[in-house]
């Protein structure tokens, strides 16, 4: 079968078997989780993902298996947490009472100590992720500064100053003083009203690699001075994804591969492709459920991975500090965010990317927990408040 347009073929690789997808059950694995055989590239995107099958149970592990994926893995309840509380939780969700979730993950002192799976979730599929993929995309910045494409002190550049292909002629007042650090934290005042883009999305020709930005900067009402309101917008991880375009070696897509992914062993997943021709930005990415635990742990070793600096911690304490703080106490840093979670009389700091549909990776740094949770609500779910509640007071001592 041929490759889907919007998925990037050097991207993929994934596990052949016997079987098709479309008759796939639950396929048991000695010690670990179920399966999805005969799995190809193809076989990987968002509208095809609603096609797999439920499982016919739910796979419950409170000792997952080690998959040679440089997970470390422990038992639950040895190795911390409440076992009864956390297996009860698991059954409400296998029952339905909280959405509906595909795969709950926990990671406790840096092992994972359970793993379950659901309706569609497999521990081999790649399941579709929204707005967390911004999450991603700012450790792409990381990651280039890592390796000296781009410093610190670029953070606070204007965009434009790496966009050489942008006209400055035809930029709308004050376009040429957003800097990166103001794209990542959705604050770079661009406003295209959906009308005025409906009609830009007419002639996509004209969006192809930095004519996206170069669109938004012309087609924006004039922005104003710092400090601007706060917008959550897809132009602004658009703008930070042409960064990483142009100062990075080669391409983005080889970036994300080589740099980054291939840095933590994450090798089956999938990305679509941007109308500018680049990785999508603000959503559009597919990963594993313990794939996405790679990025939590990430994250929780100020960005080291096995024990190697892959993104540098200062820049990892930027990324997911309060840079804006929201009238509700939620906070946004560089597409990461972070709040005060509620947990009996207590509150716990909550580091988190987020993904409509109810992707979550959940970081409790002061007990070192990381929830992954996977779903298909037709919203966000009520894991985000949920979970802390009912799974954060077995881990405390």
């Amino acid at each position: 079968m041929s490759l889907p347009s919007f998925l990037h073929s050097n991207f993929i690789s994934l596990v052949i078997a016997s079987i098709s997808v479309a008759a796939a059950e639950e396929v048991p694995v000695t010690g670990l989780a179920p399966e999805i055989t005969d799995l190809n590239s193809e076989d990987v995107s968002f509208q095809l993902e609603k096609d797999l099958p439920y499982l016919k149970k739910p796979f419950l592990n409170p000792s997952p298996g080690d998959r040679n994926d440089d997970i470390p893995v422990g038992t639950l309840g040895a190795d911390g947490g409440n076992k009864n509380a956390v297996l009860a939780f698991a059954e409400e969700i296998a029952a339905g009472d909280h959405g509906e979730v595909d795969s709950l993950l926990l990671c406790k002192d840096g092992k994972l100590i359970f793993e379950s799976y659901y309706r569609r979730g497999r521990v081999n599929y790649p399941h579709y992720q929204m707005s967390i993929t911004k999450s991603y995309t700012a450790m792409a910045v990381g990651r280039a500064i890592q390796l000296g494409h781009l410093t610190m002190e670029d953070l606070e550049k204007p965009v434009v100053d790496f966009l050489k292909e942008i006209d400055r002629n035809q930029l709308v007042e004050g376009a040429d003083q957003i800097t990166l650090a103001e794209a990542m934290n959705m604050h770079s005042g661009i406003r295209i009203s959906k009308l005025k883009a409906a009609g830009l999305m007419k002639t996509p020709e004209m969006l192809r690699d930095q004519g996206q930005v170069q669109t938004y900067l012309t087609h924006s009402q004039p922005i104003p001075p710092s400090p601007r309101d706060y917008k959550y917008q897809g132009s602004d991880p658009s703008m930070t994804m042409q960064v990483v375009e142009v100062t990075t070696p080669g391409t983005s897509w080889k970036f994300l591969e080589k740099e980054l992914l291939g840095k933590m062993g994450i090798r089956n997943f999938a990305w679509q492709e941007d109308i500018s021709g680049l990785p999508k930005s603000a959503a559009g990415s597919s990963m594993r459920s313990r794939d996405m635990l790679k990025w939590g742990l990430l994250v929780m070793n100020d960005g080291q991975w096995k024990g190697e600096q892959i993104v540098p911690a200062e820049f990892v304490e930027l990324a997911t500090s309060r840079i804006h703080t929201n009238p509700q106490g939620t906070s946004y840093g560089f597409f990461w965010w972070r709040h005060d979670a509620p947990v009996e009389d207590q509150t716990f700091d909550c580091i988190s990317g987020r993904g409509a549909g109810g992707q979550f990776i959940l970081m409790f740094p002061e007990i070192d927990l990381i929830a992954i949770v996977t779903a298909h609500n037709k919203g966000m779910g009520k894991m985000l408040k949920t979970l802390p509640e009912r799974v954060v007071p077995g881990f405390l001592k």
